[in-house]
């Protein structure tokens, strides 16, 4: 259901609540070794492969209502691949580069739960802590819901996102200055949807409540955490979690796109106070590929913790990764047909993101759109998309 409209913008509910490109063909390394040329027979194979994979990229973005610009970043070992389409910004024409800025929206959730999980690891905090355990102040009917049941999605916590005065108040002012740590207080007289663990519901409240399990057992700010425990250890330089709706230059410019309208710049449309530790953080492409590296392998956890991360039941990512969908800890499973990457999917206004990773993180990728794609909003787009992304897929893990 649409939400009264912003001035000059369209905003679906499932877009904005999912807190929630001129340049010709480039493959270049990123702070990597060049690709093996030794061969004319290889250089010429891996050429056109990187041809085919960049027509699928212009594809997307001259499709009437596809992303002024898309960059993919294809890790495999210390070599890099960068393909990319289209434009970062409109205005200067200028093409995405793997340092620019972006909001990576609800790939956001996955930072949390490496948060969450480095925290099991040391004792502070247990998969099966309850919130009435950990946050009393919370709602009694919550209590029985665990760490684990927050992290997979399976907790029953109704989406404060979704609340009618969340709603009014960002229609209104979509600057507006949220007290993020109370964001739960616009469900928090709504009884749990659900019994807890008894089925999977994407919930944005879910990892509200995990970063506010993590303060309360450290009694340090989120932020901090994020920067002591998975930013220095991963060597993420440019990621950030602001409050305001400023993007730091550079910047990759995101866009709402609609086929009988001009692209319109919504980059700074909403402030990150809002989402907070489920979408708020602002990264690049260059430090999200060491991200789900680490991630995904288990860089940050002990085996024990990372064998409790991996306990997969069904559940989609939003929106929905390639191939079949698994969730775990904070971390889905994609199964497409050239074998399986595990990784995390996000939208919000102005963009999309994919980041994913082989299970030893030997290989990754990172995918990055701008502008917002759902299967509320853009349903055709959406399996456009998940096709190519399945097909990087299939570039990445081949041999």
């Amino acid at each position: 259901m649409p939400l009264p409209r912003v001035p000059h913008l369209r905003l679906p509910a499932g877009a904005l609540l999912a807190v929630a490109c001129l340049a010709g063909p480039v493959c270049a390394p990123a702070d990597a070794s060049p690709a093996d040329t030794s061969s004319a027979h290889t250089a010429s194979t891996g050429a056109d492969r990187d041809h085919t994979l960049h027509k699928q990229l212009d594809q997307l973005v001259h499709a009437p209502d596809g992303p002024p610009g898309v960059i993919a970043v294809l890790q495999r070992g210390d070599e890099s691949r960068i393909v990319r389409a289209g434009v970062a910004d409109l205005d200067s024409g200028r093409p995405v580069e793997p340092t620019d800025h972006m909001r990576i929206a609800s790939t956001a959730k996955a930072f949390s739960g490496a948060v969450a999980l480095r925290l099991v690891d040391r004792g502070a905090l247990g998969l099966d802590d309850t919130i009435g355990r950990r946050l009393p102040e919370l709602p009694k009917a919550w209590h029985a819901v665990s760490l684990r049941q927050l992290l997979q999605h399976t907790s029953g916590l109704p989406d404060y996102s979704r609340s009618p005065e969340f709603g009014r108040i960002i229609t209104a002012d979509p600057h507006h200055r949220f007290d993020s740590r109370r964001l739960l207080d616009f469900v928090a007289g709504e009884p749990l949807l659900f019994r807890p663990g008894s089925r999977y519901q994407y919930s944005n409240s879910d990892n509200i409540a995990v970063a506010l399990m993590a303060e309360a057992v450290t009694g340090r700010r989120y932020e901090q955490l994020l920067r002591r425990i998975v930013d220095r250890p991963l060597g993420l330089h440019r990621t950030s979690l602001p409050q305001g709706f400023e993007m730091p230059e550079p910047y990759m410019h995101g866009y709402d796109v609609q086929p009988s309208a001009a692209p319109e710049d919504v980059s700074e449309l909403i402030g990150a106070s809002g989402v907070w530790a489920s979408g708020g953080i602002v990264s690049t492409p260059k430090d999200m590929t060491r991200f789900i590296r680490g991630y995904a392998s288990g860089a940050l956890i002990s085996p024990s913790t990372l064998h409790e991360q991996r306990r997969w039941i069904d559940g989609a990512s939003e929106p929905a990764g390639p191939g079949k969908n698994k969730v775990g800890a904070a971390i889905f499973r994609y199964a497409t047909r050239c074998g399986v990457v595990l990784g995390h999917t996000g939208n919000t206004p102005g963009y999309t993101q994919l980041i994913a990773a082989t299970p030893d993180g030997s290989r990754s990728l990172t995918f990055s759109l701008t502008t917002q794609v759902n299967q509320a909003s853009k349903p055709q787009l959406l399996k456009k998309l998940r096709e190519v992304e399945e097909n990087f897929v299939c570039a990445l893990l081949r041999d």
